[in-house]
C-alpha cells in the first residue's frame, strides 16, 4: 500500500505507481505488487471484532492511498462503512463505490484507489477468535508479500540485544531460572480466549523472543489493550507480551483482581500489509502486581 497515485480524475492503471519509476514491465497484479512493497508503506489501522460465531475485520483506508488486497478464498459479507474507492479488475474496467453500502464479496485480489478516507469491514461466519488462524483460512498472502515479509524478519531489532539482557537481570532479582519461566509459560491449561468485542492486537513471530503480541490497529495512551488476566486465568496478552527494557505498555489491577494490559505511549498499528508495533510490558512491575493479587510467582511468558 502507498499513496503516491495522482491525477485521480483521468486515473488509469499507469498512475498507480508513481511515474518516477519505470512501469514498462507492469502487467499483472503481482509484478505491480512487488513494486508497491518497496516503496514506503502507510498506516491502515485493522481492527477485530468477534461475537457469537462472526468474525468482523474493520480497516481503516486513508485518502490516495493505492491498495492491493491479499487473496479472499471464499464468499463474504462486505460493509462499506464510510469513504468512496474506485476499484480496478483485471480485465481494464473499473467500479467507483460509495459508502455507504453492504454486499456479497468474491473470492479474489482486488487493488484499488482510496479517493476519501474510508472504513471497509469484511464480515466472516465463524467461532474462531486466533487471528493468525482466521488469517491462515480465509485469506492467501502473495509469494511476494511472504519474501517481503520474510526479508523484514530478518532486519534484527536494535533493542531486542538490549530487551534480553535485562530479562535476564529481571530473572536474577526474582530467583528465577529461564528454564522455569519457560515451562510456566508455555503451561495451557491456565488460557482463556478473549472476551468477545473489538481488539486491534494480534499474535505473530517476535524480535524479542518466540511468539510476541502486536498492535495491528493504532493504540492510544492509557487505552486498555485487552484483559491480560480472567479469573485466575491467562489470554493472549497475558501469555505472549514480551519483556522490554522500554516497554509501550503495562499490566494494571481491574475489577475481581482481573488484569488488564494497558499503553503506556501511542503505540502504531498495521502499516500496509505489516503488523503494528509488538506491545510489551516491563516483567519487574507486571511481577510485583501479579504476587499483591494472589498470583502463582511467574505468569508472563518470554
Amino acid at each position: 500500500m502507498n499513496n503516491e497515485a495522482e491525477n485521480t480524475s483521468e486515473f488509469e492503471f499507469k498512475y498507480l505507481i508513481p511515474k518516477t519509476n519505470d512501469i514498462s514491465h507492469i502487467k499483472t497484479i503481482e509484478q505491480l505488487e512487488k513494486v508497491m512493497l518497496s516503496m514506503p508503506q502507510i498506516p491502515c489501522s485493522v481492527v477485530h471484532k468477534f461475537g457469537p460465531g462472526v468474525y468482523m475485520r474493520e480497516l481503516f483506508l486513508p485518502a490516495g492511498a493505492v491498495v492491493i488486497g491479499h487473496h479472499q478464498n471464499f464468499e463474504h459479507i462486505n460493509v462499506f462503512i464510510k469513504g468512496r474507492i474506485t476499484f480496478f479488475a483485471e480485465d481494464g474496467t473499473r467500479t467507483e463505490l460509495k459508502a455507504p453500502m453492504t454486499f456479497v464479496g468474491k473470492p479474489g485480489r482486488k487493488k484499488a484507489y482510496i479517493h476519501e478516507d474510508s472504513i471497509w469491514m469484511n464480515v466472516y461466519a465463524t467461532s474462531e477468535t486466533d487471528v493468525e488462524k482466521l488469517e491462515a483460512h480465509f485469506l492467501t498472502k502473495s509469494a511476494a508479500w511472504i519474501d517481503d515479509n520474510s526479508e523484514r524478519e530478518k532486519v534484527p531489532l536494535l533493542s531486542s540485544s538490549s530487551d534480553k539482557e535485562d530479562y535476564l537481570v529481571f530473572l536474577g532479582e526474582f530467583s528465577l531460572t529461564e528454564e522455569y519461566v519457560r515451562k510456566i509459560s508455555e503451561e495451557k491449561n491456565d488460557m482463556i480466549a478473549l472476551p468477545y468485542g473489538n481488539y486491534k492486537i494480534k499474535t505473530a513471530a517476535s524480535k524479542i523472543e518466540g511468539i510476541g503480541l502486536f498492535a495491528t490497529g493504532n493504540i492510544e495512551k492509557n487505552e486498555v489493550i485487552c484483559s491480560a488476566r480472567i479469573n485466575l486465568k491467562r489470554t493472549i496478552g497475558g501469555r505472549y507480551t514480551n519483556h522490554s527494557s522500554r516497554p509501550n505498555a503495562k499490566m494494571i489491577n481491574g475489577e475481581f483482581n482481573d488484569i488488564l494490559l494497558v499503553a503506556t505511549r501511542d503505540i502504531l498499528g498495521c502499516h500496509g500489509g505489516q503488523d503494528g508495533e509488538e506491545i510489551t510490558v516491563d516483567y519487574r512491575e507486571s511481577m510485583k502486581l501479579n504476587l499483591q493479587i494472589g498470583g502463582s510467582k511467574c505468569q508472563q511468558s518470554q
